[in-house]
């Protein structure tokens, strides 16, 4: 029987890992408070609200195995909540600051509540642990939960390494099972890099299907059959789900896409630069200035003379954008059904989940606008799916090979292989090839020189963060990337050493294993060349 045509959202909820113990607070610790505040905990609570009215949705959730380790890690959790305690402290004062002022008094009020719900709900209705609450709609079938490389990195520029490959799927999946107690059928390619060679590599460790960039896979060969509103089979056995285009676009773009509309919320003018900075020291973790998550501008339009933000306003804006998305898919999925004759067309539709909420405020109202409207049945209905119910009912596939890609700019590795960044990679590569090395030295180890390899292989695979390059080709937060790096290079580089010369700093290693404690399962062996 032929099925409806099919959606499948999938958001990749990912940080690079940043954990510094050693320092009272710490400014890029934020990252993720922010983002539990604006996207977590906002998803968790639309989930809740949809299942208790009744409305059906589905979606796939990547959590990559930095960000799970920090989530599940009682510092940083003890650090939220004092950030959050900040975060409201900060809203009692901008709410005297502002008094009755129409425009921005009630802003004010909508952040003092934002913040107090969040504290409220991460402490009482989650125990601290909003891990266990994804995997609860898991359980109950609502979304379908996947995994990525260990730590986020760009798989192509190690396509020669193959210990590295199978280093970064191995740990992510050892982390994944520890966390939600079975393996991953799905797994998402950082920044969707994709290489021919990668299929054989995921399908040894039992996954089943991966996400490719239209481009990558429109090069491919032969070239797919029904365009990118079909999986395709890799010759290794691996589905490859296709990204689609006209869905990223209206969504993704800055320019063109949603959240660039006047109305929305604008992300970049925020109170930690526009007010006194003695009067912001006590919520800014340190730094001068740096972003407060107060902010009260609309995006406007491209000039410096910004309107107020009206909540009203823009949230009428993300409903009546979300019936939009809805509509122009359906008229994709009915052009592709019309020569689709055999298969339900499927649409998939995978962004970052930082997007939602956090870069675009309103994106959480959006999602939960097109939810209601997909639940809603008429004769041009779209099924809302997974990606392993899509493949459970869809087993016949046209067979494909997906070219070389990335979704980053320009289509392949150039963002990461800039001239602001390149030089990182000569250092990530030897230090890899030397932990391949170590494997072979050292191939039974227990006890403290145990200890000391999976130091090891950890701080390899940390240097590795695509993150981190991506920064330094940006410009923002450059020298922290930087920073980062060079710690994780130079801890490796030192272990190297002592284990070269027979010598142990059993108080500086322990040190360094209280300091990057991800990967309580590491075994260093995952870098030993296969046979």
């Amino acid at each position: 029987m032929k099925h409806s045509p099919s959606i499948a959202l999938v958001l990749n909820a990912h940080l690079p890992f940043v954990r510094k113990p050693q320092y009272a607070q710490f400014y890029e610790e934020r990252w993720l408070f922010e983002v539990i505040s604006e996207t977590y905990l906002p998803l968790l609570r639309m989930f809740r609200k949809l299942e208790l009215e009744g409305v059906p949705f589905k979606l796939g959730m990547v959590f990559s195995p930095t960000l799970l380790s920090m989530l599940s890690d009682p510092l940083l959790c003890d650090r939220y909540v004092a950030y959050l305690d900040s975060q409201i402290e900060l809203a009692l004062k901008e709410k005297r600051r502002l008094g009755s002022d129409a425009a921005f008094a009630p802003l004010a009020d909508m952040y003092y509540e934002m913040y107090r719900r969040s504290r409220d709900e991460f402490e009482n209705l989650h125990g601290r642990n909003i891990i266990r609450a994804f995997d609860y709609y898991s359980k109950k079938g609502y979304i379908e939960l996947m995994t990525t490389a260990a730590t986020h990195a760009f798989l192509p520029l190690y396509s020669d390494i193959p210990e590295v490959i199978n280093a970064q799927i191995e740990t992510a999946i050892i982390a994944h099972r520890s966390e939600f107690g079975k393996n991953p059928a799905g797994f998402w390619l950082p920044q969707l890099g994709w290489y021919k060679g990668l299929a054989p590599r995921l399908r040894a460790y039992n996954i089943n299907y991966s996400i490719v960039t239209t481009k990558g896979a429109l090069l491919g060969s032969p070239l797919p059959f029904y365009g990118s509103f079909s999986p395709v089979m890799t010759p290794a056995g691996l589905a490859a789900f296709i990204r689609d285009a006209g869905a990223t676009k209206a969504v993704w773009s800055e320019t063109e896409g949603y959240p660039a509309h006047p109305v929305y919320r604008d992300f970049y003018r925020d109170i930690g630069y526009d007010l006194d900075t003695g009067y912001l020291a006590p919520h800014l973790s340190g730094v001068e200035r740096g972003y407060t998550g107060f902010k009260y501008w609309a995006v406007t339009g491209k000039t410096d003379l910004k309107r107020p933000y009206e909540a009203a306003a823009a949230s009428a804006q993300a409903v009546a954008h979300a019936h939009e998305y809805l509509s122009s898919r359906k008229v994709q999925a009915r052009a592709a059904s019309f020569w689709m004759k055999d298969k339900p067309p499927i649409i998939v539709c995978p962004y970052d989940a930082e997007l939602f909420g956090h870069w675009w405020f309103e994106g959480i109202q959006f999602l939960e606008a097109f939810f209601r409207a997909a639940s809603r049945r008429d004769e041009e209905a779209i099924r809302l799916v997974t990606l392993s119910e899509y493949l459970a009912e869809n087993s016949e596939l046209p067979e494909s090979e997906p070219e070389f890609s990335s979704w980053a700019e320009g289509g392949y590795a150039e963002v990461w292989l800039d001239g602001r960044n390149d030089w990182v990679h000569r250092h990530t590569r030897k230090a890899a090839e030397r932990m391949r090395e170590l494997t072979v030295r050292f191939p039974n180890e227990t006890g403290l020189r145990e200890r000391i390899l999976n130091q090891a292989a950890r701080e390899v695979l940390l240097s590795m963060s695509s993150d981190w390059a991506l920064l330094l080709r940006s410009g923002k937060a450059a020298d922290f990337a930087s920073r980062q790096i060079r710690e994780s290079i130079y801890n490796f580089n030192h272990i190297y050493e002592m284990l070269s010369a027979h010598t142990v700093e059993t108080e500086w290693i322990t040190s360094l294993e209280k300091r990057h404690n991800i990967f309580p399962h590491m075994n260093y062996r995952v870098f030993s060349p296969k046979q």
